[in-house]
């Protein structure tokens, strides 16, 4: 083994405060304290959802799988996720197109929207308990994407075959009482408790062999013409023939890029039953400004809604600053929707992962054959955590995934 790195990850505070999913049931899964055997098909690192979605995939087909992780599971960025599960990419199609082109910018979202539509199947077949439910998207203008913007924007989404209506302001004030300018209406998204969905999906994979051991670190790793031996922190050298990264926004020390960045997020939730229009418990809510806003509801009545990210990777850590993020988000809530929560019950901030084109990393570590990793999941961290699953369980197995050149590390 080489000595490059006691860890192979960045290492990261990886959210603070109080995370409002911390509080609710059925989030803990078991773990042992070592790992049964010394060889396995496939190491994943981390148990938070993106974990959790590729060891449920990977196990359908029978393999000897570890999940490994330096905390407790579900304990990790999951807890810091506000589960807008939405086909909508960060990167608006427009403007993505400018970037890669039209036909990888249709393909991107097309697969988005797919992946939240499998995703729900597979909550449905499994029969997962995490308050998932199916939503609308109502994208409604600001001071980044205006009228003009949206109007384009909805049509390039009809044109590629995907469900966009655009309202104008009148419309918009009309349907939703909000006074935008426009608004773009979207059917394929969803919400749910992610930490409920994670250990759900833990759960389900070790029903069906998988071990999971925390805490553990792997320390180092090397690849062989067969697979990757790793060490681990307990003074382990375990073998496998694909070592999977899915280690959120500790991503892999090897994959820095000035296309990767890592920013600082905020987010809040209100007291139950809070008072709000009738037609949010359908809709999740965002806006085309810079820094954003997005909001949702929950099942007992809860409004979460978070934004106003900066660049700076360590802003989340700064106490005074999360008290004026929390107010402007309030502020923001009440301007645009009415909606007054007074004291949030939660609030709570992390860092995240975000790329130059906002469609996430999920690829072999330069240079290597047998280890994976996957990043930059921007706020599409469920939807692309699905998507991620699928690519690899697929050339783990045997078979391309016909949109994996999509998600290449950035040369």
């Amino acid at each position: 083994m080489s000595d490059r790195g006691r860890a192979i990850n960045k290492s990261r505070d990886l959210r603070s405060a109080r995370p409002f999913w911390r509080a609710t049931p059925n989030i803990s899964v078991d773990a042992a304290s070592t790992a049964n055997s010394k060889d396995y098909d496939a190491i994943i690192i981390g148990a938070g959802i993106s974990g959790a979605l590729m060891a449920e995939a990977l196990s359908r087909q029978k393999l000897r799988i570890l999940i490994v992780d330096r905390r407790d599971p579900v304990r990790g960025s999951t807890m810091a996720s506000t589960a807008m599960i939405q086909h909508e990419i960060d990167t608006p199609l427009g403007e993505l197109s400018r970037m890669i082109g039209e036909k990888k910018a249709a393909r991107a979202w097309q697969r988005s929207a797919a992946s939240v539509a499998r995703l729900t199947q597979l909550v449905e077949d499994l029969q997962l308990a995490c308050s998932f439910e199916a939503r609308k998207t109502l994208y409604v203008s600001g001071d980044t994407y205006g009228a003009r913007a949206l109007k384009q924007e909805a049509e390039m989404r009809s044109g590629i075959g995907l469900d966009a209506e655009y309202l104008t302001g009148s419309a918009l004030a009309e349907r939703f009482g909000i006074d935008r300018t426009a608004a773009i209406v979207s059917k394929c998204s969803a919400s749910a408790n992610p930490a409920q969905l994670t250990a759900a999906l833990l759960q389900v994979a070790v029903s069906r062999g998988v071990e999971i051991v925390s805490p553990l670190t792997i320390t180092d790793y090397k690849e062989t013409r067969d697979g990757v031996v790793v060490a681990t922190d307990q003074g382990q050298l375990l073998t496998t023939a694909d070592l999977i990264a899915c280690t959120g926004y500790e991503y892999l020390s090897q994959l820095e890029s000035k296309s990767h960045q890592v920013i600082s997020t905020w987010a809040l939730a209100s007291r139950p039953n809070t008072p709000r229009p009738e037609w949010l418990k359908d809709f999740l809510v965002w806006e085309g400004s810079d820094p954003y806003l997005y909001f949702r509801s929950t099942p007992d009545g809860r409004i979460i809604a978070g934004g106003e990210d900066e660049a700076d990777p360590l802003a989340h850590q700064d106490q005074e600053k999360a008290k004026l993020k929390f107010a402007r988000i309030i502020e923001k809530l009440r301007d645009i929707v009415g909606i007054d929560i007074g004291k949030p019950a939660y609030g709570w901030s992390a860092p995240f992962g975000t790329t130059t084109t906002g469609l996430p990393i999920i690829d072999r570590l330069p240079g290597t054959k047998h280890v994976h990793a996957v990043m930059g999941f921007g706020g599409n961290g469920i939807t692309f955590s699905t998507i991620a699953a699928e690519i690899l369980a697929a050339r783990i197995g045997g078979n391309k995934d016909a949109d994996e050149d999509l998600f290449r590390y950035p040369k």
